[in-house]
């Protein structure tokens, strides 16, 4: 039953995402919490949530793999969007780049506590420089 809750909240969380309601995070994501083994705290994952959209107006969520259990959510997010100049250290400059991310979440009280993603650089590197 845990998993099916867990599920929900992601989904949750994820249209909070897509809809930029970043003010509500709070109700899916701990004050701290691990982004790749760094510990930060909400407003740090905020902003980092922030700087995404304003580097990536047209950023949207696209979940292509789910799998959930009782304490864990793993997801492959699909992304097809435009980057304005740079994201990732890598300069797009306006061009229209698809990759995924790969992420796994641990949830804890029905919130995220930690983070683990990967996200395929070297697509949007590919496609920047083509």
């Amino acid at each position: 039953m845990k998993a099916l809750e867990n599920r929900e909240v992601y989904l949750k969380y994820i249209d909070c995402l897509n809809s930029r309601r970043l003010d509500d995070i709070a109700e899916f994501v701990h004050d701290e919490l691990t982004y790749n083994k760094k510990l930060i705290t909400l407003k740090g994952y905020k902003d980092m949530l922030a700087e995404n959209i304003s580097d990536i107006p047209d950023l949207y969520f696209n979940i292509d793999l789910l799998v959930v259990n009782e304490e864990t959510v793993g997801c492959r997010l699909k992304f097809d969007c435009t980057p304005v100049e740079e994201f990732m250290g890598i300069r797009v400059n306006g061009k229209k780049v698809s990759f995924t991310e790969h992420v796994f979440y641990k949830l804890k009280d029905k919130k995220i506590i930690e983070v683990w993603s990967l996200i395929d650089k070297d697509a949007i590197r590919s496609q920047a420089s083509s």
